[in-house]
């Protein structure tokens, strides 16, 4: 893959019905998904942008969360903060949850075929059911990895990243304040 690094001031330019490749990297560096998504236009604060893609996998359900083909997700991505956050929503647009994850800010590159906006994955992820159940999943591979350790810094800064999404969630703050449509 061919990429070049589009400057921050980029973000501006991802407007409504811009299309572009979401592109996640697991802990390890690498590439786990590749997926093409199309800048909606879901409210956000400056700094943050929302994509919306199809969910074109096999059926799954992580921690009562069902993701099941023809769902749509409305991603929220910041280019300063350590995590992101997919509303998972029927085709209906009946909301089935939430699933944020722990990530190194992401960059948008140029690619060949258009902008893509790549996040890198940091362990921990957090769901949230619309009963209101909140979930953390795989502290275990965080405590596995030898972060607290060998990166003491990015392990407390994964640890922070995970409260803020904990906080956000329990005082709806954004982006866990939109709903469904």
């Amino acid at each position: 893959m061919t990429t070049v690094p589009i400057p921050a001031a980029a973000w501006a330019r991802l407007t409504p019905g811009s299309e572009l490749t979401i592109v996640k990297l697991a802990p390890d560096g690498r590439e786990a998904a590749r997926y093409p998504g199309r800048i909606n236009d879901r409210p956000a604060p400056a700094g943050w942008i929302s994509a919306r893609a199809v969910w074109a996998h096999h059926e799954i359900n992580l921690d009562g969360l069902p993701m099941i083909p023809g769902d749509r997700i409305d991603e929220y991505f910041s280019a300063t903060t350590w995590f992101n956050a997919f509303q998972v929503l029927a085709p209906s647009g009946v909301p089935r949850g939430w699933y944020a994850n722990v990530t190194y800010p992401p960059t948008i590159v140029g690619e060949a075929t258009g902008p893509a906006l790549v996040w890198h994955d940091l362990y921990l992820d957090v769901i949230v059911l619309p009963n209101g159940v909140v979930t953390v999943r795989d502290e275990d591979e965080l405590a596995a990895s030898g972060l607290r350790q060998h990166e003491p810094g990015l392990h407390r800064r994964i640890l922070e990243s995970r409260d803020l999404i904990l906080h956000n969630v329990r005082h709806h703050r954004f982006p866990f304040d939109q709903r469904g449509d």
